[in-house]
């Protein structure tokens, strides 16, 4: 995270953003970082109300203004009451990041119809729920950024999971569909994907990291990839839509 006291701080000053499931990991690296940006953040997380609270909590002691707000990314009245809280606590909304979603692993043959639907539900139809309901107020803004974030294996493969790499690609496919819908409405749209992230999950380190090796030759940190999203949010990245950009130190050049 950068300091709020750097210099380097105010491209996003005046903005709003919102960031699902920002309590944790990823999420709350880019909540971070774009506070530190100036922007204001809203800390999204479904159930995890002491942790949302805690980052935002971060945010506010270092300089910054946030807030955390439970919603299902899922349930589409949830969404749109996260989008008014946002309205009205901060009177705007600019940025919108799509991180919300669940890493599950499972042999091909032992994942059931409900946990397949509740990966893709909670990727992409979080992702579709929370752009378009974000839209009107990005348009009376006057243009915005939207990143939505995909993952390594949607673009590499990998055992184990079929559910979340089906998701995490088609993350990248509704990114090039929204950056030509939204284009005319100066909002911007792109995909960072992350790989090889030192992250805490319930299941473990996957396999998958002792098996690949970076580049660089370490694992990336959440911070890494929060800096990539920062700059597509800023205005140094206006001419930027469209795009995946990939965050893994070399272990997969696309």
């Amino acid at each position: 995270m950068s300091d709020i006291s750097d210099p380097y701080t105010s491209e996003l000053e005046g903005r709003v953003a919102i960031v699902t499931g920002a309590s944790r990991n990823i999420g709350r690296a880019i909540a971070q970082e774009l506070a530190a940006a100036g922007a204001a953040v809203i800390i999204n997380s479904h159930t995890a109300k002491a942790e949302a609270e805690t980052v935002a909590a971060e945010i506010e002691a270092n300089g910054g203004k946030a807030m955390a707000f439970l919603a299902d990314v899922t349930d589409p009245k949830a969404v749109a009451a996260m989008v008014a809280a946002a309205l009205a606590r901060f009177g705007r909304l600019d940025i919108l990041v799509n991180n919300a979603a669940v890493r599950k692993e499972a042999a091909f043959d032992q994942i059931s119809l409900n946990d397949w639907r509740q990966i893709l539900s909670i990727v992409l139809d979080g992702a579709f729920l929370c752009a378009q309901a974000s839209l009107p107020a990005m348009m009376r803004a006057g243009g915005g950024a939207i990143v939505n974030i995909g993952g390594l294996t949607g673009h590499t493969g990998a055992r184990r999971r079929a559910h979340v790499i089906t998701a995490k690609a088609g993350v990248a496919g509704l990114t090039k569909a929204l950056a030509f819908d939204l284009a005319a409405h100066n909002i911007t749209v792109n995909c960072v994907s992350p790989g090889l992230i030192d992250t805490t999950r319930a299941g473990g380190t996957p396999a998958r990291h002792a098996e690949h090796k970076t580049a660089v030759g370490r694992l990336g940190q959440p911070a890494d990839v929060a800096t990539m999203v920062r700059m597509l949010c800023g205005p140094r990245a206006r001419y930027i839509t469209g795009q995946t950009i990939h965050v893994n130190g070399g272990v997969f050049m696309g």
